[in-house]
């Protein structure tokens, strides 16, 4: 994989394709670094707390057992 940041000085931008992707499907995304930042702030990291009283006992349970069971790993 390979990733770059680049800040373009046109709506043009010239990509070199490394030899070893050629033939191969490739994705390519164009996103503006502070969209991603933005996105970040409006959606803070859940934890297990934020979903106390909307699972079930058995399934709250079991999904931290699942997560124990994880971290052993």
């Amino acid at each position: 994989m390979i990733k770059t940041v680049a800040t373009p000085l046109n709506n043009n931008h010239n990509l070199k394709i490394p030899d070893n992707y050629i033939g191969k499907k490739i994705e390519i995304i164009f996103y503006a670094v502070e969209e991603i930042d933005e996105e970040k702030k409006d959606n803070p990291k859940l934890t297990m707390g934020d979903f106390w009283g909307i699972l079930s006992d058995t399934t709250a349970q079991n999904l931290h057992k699942e997560v124990e069971e994880s971290r052993e790993d």
